[in-house]
């Protein structure tokens, strides 16, 4: 498991745009389906990514480090951003709010692991931008399936 909890490093960058290529077809790059996933988990957020990369048309980009993740991010990229909500230095709700500064258009769903009442949630974060609330654990299945109803 420690190799994996190198989710930012060039080596596991490298490891991951291999493993993108195998068994893909060859799309143009307006064609894919543009998802960033922020999880401080760095297990968590390469699994998400292995698990939305299954699915041909998604290319998935992941940070471990919300900080990390404002300043690379690239304004009109991104087609979905997929947020864990309880992270330290800058929990999902600031991350969004800083991101959506760069991209108004952005849709975003959050992810959290504990409990969280949506309606005052959305209240207290009148984001427009939001798609949905993701509860983790969550299986491969069902977050492809959450992630396909959202991008369309």
């Amino acid at each position: 498991m420690a190799e994996l909890s190198a989710v930012n490093s060039s080596e596991s960058k490298h490891r991951l745009d291999s493993m993108k290529l195998i068994g893909r077809k060859h799309l143009k790059q307006s064609e894919y389906k543009k998802i960033l996933i922020v999880d401080d988990i760095s297990d968590i957020a390469f699994g998400l990514c292995l698990e939305l990369e299954s699915d041909p048309i998604m290319q998935v980009y992941s940070y471990d480090n919300p900080v990390t993740a404002l300043l690379d991010f690239k304004p009109n990229f991104y087609d979905l951003l997929l947020i864990d909500i309880n992270m330290p230095l800058m929990d999902g709700f600031q991350l969004a709010h800083k991101l959506l500064q760069r991209d108004i258009n952005v849709r975003i769903c959050f992810m959290t692991s504990g409990e969280i009442n949506m309606t005052a949630a959305r209240e207290v974060h009148p984001l427009k931008c939001i798609g949905c609330f993701i509860k983790k654990p969550i299986t491969a299945e069902q977050l492809l399936r959450r992630i396909r109803a959202e991008l369309e």
